[in-house]
């Protein structure tokens, strides 16, 4: 997870840098995150508990179509590739550049933004 704020700072900053050939930036935010890491966080910003749920794997088909997913399997995929450890940076944590923005500023700004009009 990366804020958005962190990914136009790095684009610009990679505007600026020179370099030749092919070039792999891997940005990630300052540091990983469990869902239930980010349960804790809107537990504090909602001043109430906030919990999560494993939802068993054999559901997500059936889930992911009511929600109005079209082809769930890609999803799936990705998901499992996270769950089980086979989608990573190249080199791991080590080899990814980091964000500065915590997923406590993020959420808390777009929770307590003010709504704008259409």
């Amino acid at each position: 997870m990366v804020a958005t704020e962190d990914v136009g700072r790095v684009a610009a900053e990679l505007l600026l840098e020179t370099w030749n050939g092919k070039r792999i930036v891997e940005l990630e935010g300052p540091r990983r995150l469990s869902p239930n890491d980010i349960a804790r966080v809107f537990s504090a910003i909602f001043s109430q508990t906030i919990r999560t749920e494993s939802i068993p794997r054999e559901t997500w088909m059936e889930l992911f179509s009511k929600q109005g997913m079209q082809n769930p399997l890609p999803r799936m995929q990705m998901l499992d590739g996270f769950n089980e450890g086979w989608i990573e940076f190249l080199d791991g944590e080590r080899g990814s550049r980091k964000g500065l923005i915590g997923i406590e500023r993020v959420l808390d700004r777009l929770i307590h933004a003010a709504p704008t009009e259409a």
